[in-house]
């Protein structure tokens, strides 16, 4: 069983729902990420998304294109988000990691090394998901593949405007869960619309068996409780690189924790004490 399948069960057990933070790799500087992750998952983090950077995303909105342009700029790449997953993955064998992201890398990485060369260092590096926010059911194939083969979940993105026939596409190709993003737009919009949210998951529940996170567009703690009425898991992006923008490590560290367990509050209010409520892991930094 997968570390995610792991994940959603002992969640589901416990009556509590998911917590996924996104951090882009290398911000908000080049060697922050490992001990951002971990500072993520003591926080009360489930599942660490861990951006790749791209210089040309499609979903991304100014602030983590902002975030991006500036782990490039310092070098940081598949290679370097690799080596970032198995630092992490020397004191944490259990959070799971997904990497999102766009092709071109990818298939870069790919091309310079040898064809399955992503697949087979991802799950090296201890990377259990991945999301290509430019790869469709319809064109993923060959990637999905190789992923399956190395143990690694092909998580797939709908929307509001998703129709029935790519809902029941990605039901048929996705594993591990499904990222329903909330809005029509891109990240970090102010526009969430929970009767939009609703609608969208009634639709999705219809085909999708498997644990359904949403993202975009949440931007405070009482909204993610209120997303987490509604689905399996809560994606706060945006929002938590906001909060780490032009401070030294030490404070960035300190306002992600600050943000994460707001939000991880929020969500365990309606758990039963004291046998679910979440209690914070030991440092591991």
């Amino acid at each position: 069983m997968s570390r995610l399948d792991t994940t959603f069960q002992r969640l589901r057990r416990q009556g509590r729902k998911a917590l996924i933070p996104y951090a882009t790799a290398g911000y908000p500087s080049v060697d922050i990420t490992p001990a951002l992750m971990h500072v993520l998952v003591e926080a009360g983090a489930d599942i660490i998304e861990l951006g790749v950077p791209f210089s040309d995303p499609s979903a991304d909105g100014p602030t983590i294109q902002a975030a991006s342009e500036y782990a490039l700029r310092q070098g940081i790449g598949l290679p370097q988000v690799f080596d970032q997953v198995r630092r992490f993955r020397e004191s944490d064998t259990d959070t799971p990691v997904v990497l999102m992201g766009y092709a071109n890398p990818i298939e870069r990485y790919d091309l310079l090394r040898q064809p399955g060369a992503f697949a087979v260092d991802a799950a090296s590096a201890g990377v259990d998901g991945v999301l290509v926010v430019d790869y469709p059911p319809e064109v993923s194939g060959d990637l999905a593949v190789q992923l399956r083969r190395h143990g690694i979940d092909m998580i797939f993105l709908l929307a509001p405007t998703s129709t029935k026939r790519r809902i029941r596409q990605v039901a048929i190709h996705a594993s591990g869960y499904v990222y329903c993003v909330s809005i029509k737009g891109v990240t970090g919009a102010k526009t969430l619309d929970m009767t939009q949210v609703r609608d969208t998951l009634a639709r999705v529940r219809r085909h999708v068996r498997i644990p359904v996170g949403v993202g975009f567009g949440i931007r405070d703690a009482c909204t993610a409780r209120e997303v987490a009425q509604v689905a399996d898991a809560v994606v706060i992006g945006s929002w938590l690189i906001e909060s780490l923008a032009n401070k030294p490590a030490a404070e960035a560290l300190a306002a992600a924790s600050d943000l994460i367990r707001d939000v991880r509050r929020q969500l365990d209010l309606d758990v039963p004490e004291p046998d679910h409520a979440f209690k914070p892991k030991h440092s591991k930094t």
